[in-house]
């Protein structure tokens, strides 16, 4: 461990990983508009007449929360590894929730409060938890502040840009 590593506490480094991992996409698309906005679908249709899981999702948002998360690992003095994970399982939990919102039809775009973060707040938390210094009471902790900083950031989201919600 290097002195970075212990310079935050474990619960303190895992929510900023979370949080990097969820903003990234989000950075990104603002940083870059449409450029390699690529859908991760590639458009696919569904029988349902939806999206597979839409445009907002794209391999550009899926980088740059792999980039962040394996960057700020680093300064934080974990692995690179271990970013790179938390983000792909961040990302994946993100992608799961996006079907999920396709298939019940809700309006592209819209976010289903809870729904929208406890996937991908767990999943990482859950999986990576004991590479992460953190214990199960910590994970739910972790994951219900998240819930709340999210959902206290929303109308701030929504406010800076309110109807344009480009791919991320």
């Amino acid at each position: 461990m290097t002195a970075a590593s212990t310079a935050l506490p474990a619960w303190l480094a895992a929510l900023l990983l979370l949080a990097a991992a969820h903003s990234a996409p989000v950075l990104a698309a603002r940083a870059l508009g449409s450029r390699w906005a690529a859908p991760i679908d590639g458009g696919a249709i569904l029988p349902d007449g939806e999206r597979l899981f839409g445009a907002h999702k794209t391999w550009r948002g899926v980088l740059a929360s792999l980039l962040l998360c394996a960057l700020l690992a680093g300064l934080l003095g974990q692995s690179v590894g271990l970013g790179l994970i938390f983000a792909a399982l961040a990302m994946s939990a993100d992608l799961l929730t996006s079907g999920l919102k396709r298939r019940v039809h809700a309006p592209v775009g819209r976010e289903l409060p809870l729904l929208d973060q406890i996937p991908e707040a767990l999943l990482p938390l859950l999986v990576l938890h004991p590479a992460l210094g953190i214990g199960w009471q910590t994970v739910w902790l972790l994951c219900g502040a998240f819930v709340v900083l999210d959902l206290m950031v929303l109308p701030l989201r929504h406010r800076q840009h309110p109807r344009r919600r480009g791919p991320t």
